[in-house]
């Protein structure tokens, strides 16, 4: 805390080195039993000074900064994506797409040649097209 050591603690530094107490203690830095002494210590300090005795074994924290900021990140690489976050990964066809797409074409394939040879065009192909698919990819889970 900066300040004057003299100068009266106000509930509002009080609570900042309770913050501060709090994150050692998260990052380990301060067993249970510390944690809990200097915390009753926090709350009963009348000045500053009596507030930064209680962080001099402890390195600076700033409260304002981003959570997470002081986990170890690798290389930055590029954004991972999941499946339907809405990134390329989600467009991208799956492994049996190919198979979906050959089934597919053969089924128009058939419904073209019944319906130039036989005449049979009231067949609902695009049922056939997506239903048998369907079904397939069912059967493999």
């Amino acid at each position: 805390m900066a300040g004057d050591p003299q100068m009266r603690a106000s509930d509002a530094d009080r609570d900042r080195a309770a913050a501060l107490l709090r994150e050692h203690h998260a990052a380990g830095r301060l067993t249970a039993e510390e944690f809990q002494e200097r915390m009753d210590q926090a709350m009963e300090a009348r000045t500053l000074g009596q507030l930064d005795a209680l962080m001099t074994d402890l390195p600076a924290i700033d409260l304002n900064r981003l959570p997470g900021e002081s986990v170890a990140r690798g290389r930055p690489g590029p954004p991972m994506w999941t499946a339907g976050g809405g990134g390329p990964a989600s467009r991208r066809p799956g492994p049996g797409a190919p198979a979906v797409v050959a089934v597919a074409g053969v089924i128009v394939a058939a419904y073209l040649v019944l319906g130039l040879v036989a005449g049979i065009w009231w067949i609902p192909w695009w049922l056939l097209v997506f239903i048998i698919p369907m079904v397939l990819r069912r059967r493999r889970r």
